[in-house]
């Protein structure tokens, strides 16, 4: 678990992708800190190392048998509960799960907010309105889905979209997916957001 705390007004709740909390987790993590906010980043995959990017498809199966996106959430939820009272605002940013475990947390009212980085099985809970308003980080190139059709069958009523130059991964300096100018234009409206809400 990464903690991050000096007494600020304001929490973020980060929630990793696939891998664990790997460097980019820390580098984002201490970077967020940097701009005033508390960080929690539970480790979901309860393991020291981090998986490396190479083992993507062991890493997701990994994931989806000894966790999966109801277990996560709920993990998500304890916290919450747990800090609730502690912070004047709360926000949880997700990676990939993540971003999905995160719009599966959109039905708590102690939340400000939800960003979530390419959650591409959102697709699978597309019914869902969340409750606290929430923006959507998406790549233009997907494999696994099509991006305008999920973003046109979401219910855009609390929900701001973005779609950026890239591919699933492009804010991570460490992959091989990374697109710095997509990265920093994300960065920055994530940022906008907090700002509005």
């Amino acid at each position: 678990m990464i903690q991050i705390l000096n007494k600020k007004e304001k929490l973020v709740i980060v929630v990793h992708e696939i891998y664990g909390i790997n460097q980019y987790m820390e580098s984002f993590c201490k970077r967020l800190s940097e701009n005033d906010f508390d960080i929690i980043c539970p480790n979901l995959l309860e393991r020291e190392q981090p998986f490396d990017y190479s083992e993507e498809e062991i890493t997701y199966r990994n994931f989806m048998e000894n966790m999966g996106f109801a277990k996560s959430a709920h993990k998500i939820k304890d916290i919450l509960l747990d800090v609730k009272n502690e912070y004047n605002k709360i926000y949880i940013v997700g990676f990939s799960v993540g971003a999905t475990v995160a719009w599966l947390c959109s039905d708590q009212d102690c939340l400000a907010g939800i960003v979530g980085y390419y959650g591409s099985r959102i697709r699978n809970y597309k019914e869902i309105v969340p409750l606290s308003p929430t923006i959507l980080f998406f790549p233009q190139e997907e494999h696994s889905f099509d991006v305008d059709e999920l973003i046109s069958n979401l219910d855009n009523r609390n929900i701001e979209l973005h779609k950026f130059k890239g591919k699933h991964g492009f804010s991570d300096p460490y992959s091989p997916k990374y697109n710095a100018k997509s990265a920093q234009n994300a960065f920055n409206e994530m940022l906008n957001f907090f700002t509005k809400h």
